[in-house]
């Protein structure tokens, strides 16, 4: 497999992230898995993708921190060499509830992360990848979601307008740095099997919700890692400002 550069996916060690970080490393990438708290998780990606061959570091550094997040891409500077792709995975739901009896530190915290985060990711990724600041160029993934378009009432109203966030942040950097050959995608995932139900505080969400899914079921994380490395192939050479939907038909 020829090299494809240097990849730095936050939110790198679990769920989806964790999948294309195991992905990108199989097509080539040295591969940057962010962390901000659970380096275990990290580590364990790190040492998958090392044991197969390839190439990986754990890198900490929480998203909504500005400064945390320019000590990340130096470090990544420093150890993987320059920049060809970013995927900004890290994101949050916070607990499911109604938004009239959300906790304000809660949707302040997943905006933070979900928002600022992806926008200081994908500040610095330009930084380096832009031609017209002497970068080779290179291609940002930022995860969305379904929730974006469908709201996600009596879920988490305010984790929807974070994705919804995502998705024309990527409309307008794409279109803002498209002659400087930098490319700016979203992938949408709808109901994907991973931890996060959990963490919102319901387990059985997938078995709830599978069957409202006109394919019948959950995706995995797999599926959605498939898109995400499409959408930084050269296969997707003439594609930017895009948001790809991985839903089931959701």
């Amino acid at each position: 497999m020829a090299e494809q550069g240097t990849i730095l996916v936050t939110g790198g060690g679990r769920g989806i992230g964790a999948t294309v970080s195991r992905l990108a490393a199989e097509r080539g990438y040295a591969v940057a898995v962010n962390y901000a708290n659970d380096k275990s998780s990290a580590q364990n990606v790190v040492d998958a993708i090392t044991g197969s061959g390839g190439k990986a570091i754990p890198v900490q550094g929480d998203v909504a921190d500005v400064r945390q997040v320019a000590e990340m891409f130096a470090a990544v500077d420093r150890e993987l060499g320059p920049l060809t792709a970013l995927v900004a995975n890290a994101g949050i739901t916070g607990k499911i509830s109604r938004l009239d009896e959300a906790d304000p530190e809660t949707i302040a915290r997943v905006v933070d992360v979900n928002v600022s985060g992806a926008l200081y990711c994908m500040r610095e990724a330009v930084r380096r990848m832009s031609t017209r600041n002497g970068g080779g160029g290179g291609a940002i993934v930022g995860l969305s979601s379904a929730a974006a378009t469908l709201g996600s009432p009596g879920e988490f109203v305010w984790y929807a307008a974070s994705k919804a966030a995502v998705d024309t942040m990527v409309l307008g950097l794409g279109r803002e740095v498209a002659a400087e050959g930098v490319r700016v995608n979203a992938v949408a995932p709808a109901l994907i099997d991973t931890e996060i139900h959990a963490a919102a505080g319901a387990p059985d969400r997938i078995e709830r919700m599978a069957p409202g899914i006109p394919m019948g079921r959950a995706g995995t994380p797999e599926e959605v890692a498939e898109a995400v490395l499409f959408l930084l192939s050269d296969s997707a050479a003439y594609i930017t400002g895009e948001v790809i939907r991985v839903g089931g038909g959701r």
